[in-house]
């Protein structure tokens, strides 16, 4: 059976090169980056050379960059380690409506702390409302923080914008660019932003890394209590071997991201014009153009998107319903409310997440193995019973 892996935005594999670079801090350089001896040395110098490719990928000066565990933790780190730095100026906190859990539930722990918190709306196309923006940012807030490009739905936000009204305005912003790294180009001097999370696994390097990038001056309250890694802002003994592959896969990011861009987009596109045409009350979700890359989107009417997810595991295809980081949850999505698309549509989300591994061939089987399983769900449905049902 043709295997097709399209749940990338779960996690990218693993680039040849990033395992290779990989290799001697998993078995001979096994040194902790923090020891004074020579094995010590020869991590740190990994680790210190990781920094500075990460930083490239962002046009960012390396010791602006913390490694982290993960995005989730430099999101974290971002929006309660800020806003601690800045608890003497106010207690308001402004997010976009369809940040991902790991900015959205750092902030509720802070609300329940007595922090106001300000969703912003977004369009149809989890576009947000900058005029609302400006509207949500008083003389209390101390953050916002407005996600780069959301990878559920693809849409890509207007980040200059939204940081030009928050610098105005003196308050900090933060942006997760977890979904956007390695697709969409980065320059945080031009962004004007403060503060950017990133992780490594969804840039072709290995799962359990990530890394916020702070801007130099911007106060920022550690969250873990250790020692004095990463310039005292994380404690903790840097994962070295991860460290240095993310380092390599921010490195392989950079170089030539149009033409890799390019190519996932053909796939795209591909899957965007080949499904209206096969299966009837299938709707795109997220901007028809201005969205990554790699995503494809879909919310399909009568039935729900578990039932999509099982049914092409068995032909062979991975695929996913919205984040990974929630599918286990059985919950509604969050972004797709905040788009204003109807619940009982919304449960029949499926994200196809294209990768450097894929190819047409992987569309085309897609779009043969997909329209019958959507009729065979639609049979045993009864929305779409009744949904003939009233038609006549």
């Amino acid at each position: 059976m043709k295997e097709v892996y399209l749940d990338n935005y779960a996690a990218t594999p693993l680039a040849p090169e990033v395992r290779e670079a990989m290799l001697p801090f998993l078995g001979e350089s096994y040194g902790n980056a923090s020891s004074l001896h020579s094995r010590g040395d020869t991590a740190r110098e990994a680790v210190e050379e990781a920094r500075e490719k990460v930083a490239a990928l962002i046009a960012a000066s390396p010791e602006e960059i913390i490694f982290t565990s993960n995005g989730t933790e430099a999101n974290n780190l971002a929006i309660k380690g800020m806003v601690a730095g800045s608890r003497r100026k106010g207690k308001h906190i402004v997010l976009s409506a369809i940040e991902h859990f790991s900015v959205m539930n750092a902030a509720n722990t802070l609300e329940k702390q007595g922090y106001q918190l300000t969703l912003v709306p977004v369009d149809e196309y989890g576009v947000i409302d900058t005029a609302e923006l400006a509207a949500a940012i008083d003389d209390d807030t101390v953050l916002v923080s407005v996600m780069a490009a959301n990878g559920e739905v693809g849409t890509v936000q207007p980040i200059e914008e939204a940081a030009r009204i928050a610098a105005e305005k003196e308050v900090p912003f933060h942006t997760d660019a977890v979904a956007a790294a390695g697709s969409v180009p980065l320059d945080v001097g031009k962004l004007g932003i403060s503060a950017l999370s990133l992780s490594s696994d969804l840039i072709y390097g290995p799962q359990g890394v990530g890394a916020l990038w702070l801007r130099r001056g911007t106060r920022l309250i550690p969250m873990l209590d250790g020692g004095v890694q990463e310039g005292g802002r994380r404690g903790g003994t840097e994962n070295v071997a991860g460290i240095v592959g993310m380092g390599k896969a921010a490195e392989i990011a950079a170089a030539g991201m149009a033409a890799r861009s390019a190519q996932l987009a053909q796939l795209r596109d591909a899957m965007i014009a080949g499904l209206p045409q096969r299966i009837e009350h299938l709707y795109l979700t997220g901007h028809p153009t201005q969205r990554l890359p790699w995503n494809a989107s879909f919310a399909v009417e009568f039935i729900e998107g578990e039932g999509m997810l099982l049914f092409l595991d068995q032909q062979g295809v991975a695929v996913s319903s919205g984040s990974a980081c929630t599918s286990r949850a059985l919950k509604g999505s969050h972004v797709l409310s905040a788009c204003g698309i109807p619940a009982e549509r919304a449960q029949g989300s499926i994200l196809f997440s294209f990768g450097l591994q894929n190819t047409m061939e992987d569309v085309d089987h897609v779009l043969e193995v997909f329209p019958p399983i959507v009729d065979r769900l639609r049979q045993m449905s009864p929305l779409y019973a009744k949904y003939l049902k009233e038609r006549g």
